[in-house]
Order: structure tokens, then C-alpha cells, then sequence
């Protein structure tokens, strides 16, 4: 099995003999990984039962959502570079633990305290998990292999985040009873348990080179500008955006300060919580992060407007609202999975075909949905959701390959976390704006809801056009656009561009 880089030596990680377990392990992170992106979602159809049986304030049952995706994107990061340090599969396998007993402690909540609570800490052991997912498979594939494994990776991600309130609405249509909302928090436990177990014999051991010294002032400051920028947006609903606004020059200010504090560190020869030669030095990771980012924007906002819509403006039931965006789901799982096995051969062409493909199918499924009848509009916008579906399936997972695959193996948690953070950011940022702006065209049109989710998805799809700029210009900036016509130009090649020795 592949070794991973000592600290402070010169050279990359040896490529040993493929562990035969390796796909057998893959599934085992992709099972947690798929458990724990859902629960960002999964709990917003469950919440007014919550409120309603815990006697809570709508105020304080928001941080039942917030609260998890705060403090998972807290600890993306450091949790990607702890697991760098000291051992991915360790990392993995407590927070998997931890994981399960916080699920079963906000299951059994007897007050909202407890139940944000155990929420927070969720999503903390949610957020150690995460980057050790793609650092793993950094360590456990090579080449064409890679491509398809975070194919796979980039299917969970994206059906994870489409799926959630189809899941939470079946939970409580089949968990009767005025305390169904607790089976959200309960499933997790019999699946958390299996995979543990199972991660307990297949994760494959590695022994990390000498004890790092984590770098807790880089901690602190990215801690705490992650924090300034995601308290307005999470806090959105109910006047984060006004109150709270001067958070975020402060978090710019506090990032540039954990920029400036990383190039130090590692100027000084020291191990920076995120080695500035990723954004610097690495091929394509800078782009990829920053269209990662813009297309979740989009990407994860608009699943709360179709929400809206489907629900307030038509009277869906929950599990009715989630079904009528099913065929999303069903072309980004098909596509991203068929897209892994892609990449290696069209490298960020394939994003660019689907950036060019989500956008078409969401813009015709707006346009549906503006203009078709109320009694059919969900099974006519069935189609364009599900060519939309397939777009993003080429999107999130290739964007994922092609940001990180030449980031050397010793980094792949820091990298992946960092990457990832940069996407839970978009997607706060979506949820909070688009949700806004569907709202505020309500309000402005005499509660016309065909014109606030028409409005609402087009402006969904500016921040993909962005990215879709983005994705162009790397593709144009690809070096290895012209080489994978001739392999034979490769041989030898180096996987990182900062020239620190790193190879597959």
C-alpha cells in the first residue's frame, strides 16, 4: 500500500503495491461521507415537528441546521491537516465513533439545547471526516483508478446534497407519531455502526512519518475568519445580513492575516496549516477551489427555492416536494460515476460540457416552471432537471480530480479540506441569497411564486456562469490538454508543480 511522505524529507510518496482492499475501503468512506453531507440537509422538512415538540423558539431551532454546517466548515482545515500529521485512517475512525454517539445524543434530545448541542458537535466529527475522505483516496489510487474513484466521490457529494429532504420527508412519512423527526438522527447509528466496523479492518494502515507540531496560530486565524463569514449567512433568516454585515471585512482581514502568517511559517521552513504552494505552485488547484466554490453558490441554493416553491407555492407535502426533484439526483449519480471514468481522457473539457449542461437544464426547468400549468409542472420540469442532473454529475466530481490531482499526497487532507471549505462556503452564501432574493420578489410581485423561482434560478445561474469562466480558462490553461493526445510525452512527470519532488 502507498506509504505516505515523511515530514521534512525531500521527495514524494512511494508508490507500493496496490492494496487489494482498496475498493472495498473506498465504500466504507463513501457511506460515511454520504451520511454526513446528508445530514447538512436532511433536517430542514423535520423542523417544524422539532419545533413543536421541544417547545422551541424559531430562532433557536435554526441552529439545529446552522449550527451543523457552522462548525463543519470550521474544522475542515485543521482536520485535513491533523489527519495529514498523525494518520487519516485514525482521524476517520474517531470521528466516524464520535459521529455515531452525537447522532444518538440529538435523537434523544429532550430539550432544543441539547438538540443544538449535539447538532454542533455533530458537524464538527462531520467536518473531521470529510477531508480525510478524499485524502484517502489520494493515498489508496493511482491514475485512471483515481479518476473513477472520485467519480464515486463526486456521485456521493452530489446526491447527498439533492437527496436530503426526499430522505427526511420518507423518514417521517414511515417513522409515525408526533416523534418521527427523532429517526433522522437514529438512522445514523445502525449505519455509522457498520461502517466503523468495517472501516476498522479495511482503512489501510499507515505510519505517518515523526510527530508535527499542528500550527495553532494559523488554526486560530482561519478558525476565526471562517467563522466572521459564515455567522451573517447562517443567521440570514432572520436579519444576520443586516446586523452582522461588518463580520465580513473582518474575516477578509482575518484571512489575509492567515495568508500572510502560512507564507511566513513556511518561509521559516516550518509545516503551515495550508502550504501557500497549493494556491501558488500546484496546477489547477487555486482555479479549481474558486470554481468549487461559485458553482455550490448555485448548486446548493436552489435546492431551498425549489423547496419553497414546490411546497408553499403548490402545497406539496415534503416528501412530494422532494420527489419532484428526484430526476436531478438520478442524472448527477449517473453522470458523475461515467464522468470519473472520463477525466483522465478530457481532463476540465468535461467541466466545461457540464457547466454548459446544468445550466441549460436548470434554465429550461425555471422556464417550466414560470410557465407550465401547476397541475403538471413538476413532471414537465422532470426532464430539464434531469439534463441538468447529468451536467452537474461532470462538474462536481472531474472538478474534484482535477483540483487535486496534482497535490501531493502529504498534503491531500489540507488540500481536500481546504477545497471543501471553500465549497461550504459557496453553498451558505447560496442558501442564504437565494432563499433572500426568492422572498423578496414575493413580496415585491403580490406573492407571484412562479416569478420568484424563475428569478431566483437565473440568479443561480450567474454564479455558475462565473464558474463556468473559470473552468474555460483553466481548460485553456491545461498543460496536459495537448499531452493526453500523446501519453507517451508523460513518462516521469511530476505530480506537483512546486517542484518539491512529489510523483504518483
Amino acid at each position: 500500500m502507498d506509504r505516505d511522505t515523511r515530514p521534512g524529507r525531500r521527495g514524494g510518496a512511494r508508490a507500493g503495491p496496490a492494496d487489494p482492499r482498496r475498493w472495498k475501503a473506498l465504500w466504507v468512506t463513501l457511506t460515511t461521507g454520504f451520511m454526513s453531507l446528508l445530514d447538512v440537509t436532511i433536517v430542514a422538512v423535520a423542523l417544524p415537528s422539532m419545533q413543536r415538540d421541544l417547545h422551541a423558539s424559531a430562532s433557536s431551532v435554526q441552529w439545529v441546521v446552522s449550527g451543523y454546517a457552522l462548525t463543519f466548515a470550521l474544522v475542515l482545515v485543521p482536520a485535513g491537516r491533523l489527519g495529514d500529521a498523525v494518520g487519516r485512517r485514525r482521524i476517520f475512525l474517531w470521528a466516524l465513533a464520535a459521529f455515531v454517539v452525537c447522532s444518538a445524543a440529538a435523537g434523544a434530545a429532550p430539550t432544543i439545547a441539547w438538540l443544538v448541542v449535539a447538532r454542533l458537535a455533530q458537524g464538527a466529527c462531520a467536518g473531521c471526516l470529510a477531508p480525510q475522505n478524499s485524502a484517502l483516496i489520494q493515498q489508496m489510487f493511482r491514475g485512471a483508478e483515481r479518476g473513477r474513484a472520485f467519480g464515486l466521490f463526486g456521485a456521493t457529494v452530489g446526491v447527498s446534497s439533492a437527496v436530503g429532504p426526499i430522505t427526511g420527508g420518507l423518514i417521517l412519512a414511515l417513522a409515525h407519531g408526533a416523534q418521527g423527526w427523532r429517526w433522522i438522527f437514529y438512522v445514523n447509528v445502525p449505519v455509522g455502526a457498520v461502517a466503523l466496523l468495517l472501516g476498522l479492518r479495511l482503512l489501510p494502515r499507515v505510519v505517518p512519518g515523526r510527530r508535527e507540531r499542528l500550527d495553532l496560530p494559523g488554526v486560530a486565524l482561519l478558525g476565526a475568519g471562517v467563522l466572521a463569514w459564515m455567522l451573517p449567512l447562517v443567521f440570514a433568516e432572520s436579519g444576520g445580513l443586516r446586523r452582522l454585515w461588518w463580520l465580513f471585512p473582518v474575516g477578509l482581514a482575518l484571512l489575509a492575516c492567515f495568508a500572510l502568517w502560512e507564507r511566513r511559517v513556511s518561509a521559516h521552513e516550518g509545516r503551515p496549516l495550508l502550504d501557500p504552494r497549493l494556491l501558488t505552485g500546484t496546477r489547477g488547484y487555486a482555479l479549481g477551489t474558486a470554481l468549487g466554490a461559485l458553482y455550490f453558490v448555485g448548486f446548493s441554493g436552489v435546492w431551498l427555492v425549489f423547496a419553497l416553491f414546490f411546497q408553499n407555492g403548490l402545497g406539496y407535502e415534503p416528501l412530494r416536494s422532494g420527489l419532484a426533484v428526484t430526476p436531478f439526483a438520478i442524472g448527477s449519480a449517473a453522470a458523475a460515476v461515467v464522468a470519473g471514468r472520463l477525466v483522465e481522457r478530457l481532463g476540465r473539457l468535461l467541466t466545461v460540457w457540464g457547466m454548459v449542461t446544468v445550466m441549460a437544464g436548470l434554465g429550461a426547468a425555471a422556464l417550466v416552471l414560470r410557465s407550465a400549468p401547476p397541475d403538471v409542472v413538476a413532471w414537465l420540469a422532470a426532464p430539464a432537471l434531469f439534463v441538468g442532473g447529468l451536467g452537474s454529475g461532470c462538474v462536481i466530481s472531474p472538478n474534484v480530480t482535477m483540483t487535486l490531482r496534482d497535490v501531493p499526497v502529504r498534503m491531500a487532507g489540507a488540500a481536500g479540506g481546504a477545497l471543501q471549505t471553500g465549497q461550504r462556503l459557496g453553498g451558505a452564501v447560496g442558501t442564504a441569497a437565494l432563499p433572500g432574493l426568492f422572498y423578496l420578489v414575493l413580496g415585491a410581485s403580490g406573492s407571484d411564486f412562479r416569478e420568484a423561482v424563475a428569478l431566483s434560478v437565473g440568479s443561480a445561474l450567474v454564479a455558475m456562469l462565473a464558474a463556468l469562466t473559470i473552468a474555460v480558462l483553466d481548460w485553456h490553461r491545461d498543460p496536459f490538454r495537448t499531452a493526453r493526445r500523446h501519453p507517451r510525452r508523460l513518462p516521469g512527470q511530476p505530480t506537483c508543480a512546486c517542484r518539491c519532488g512529489d510523483r504518483e
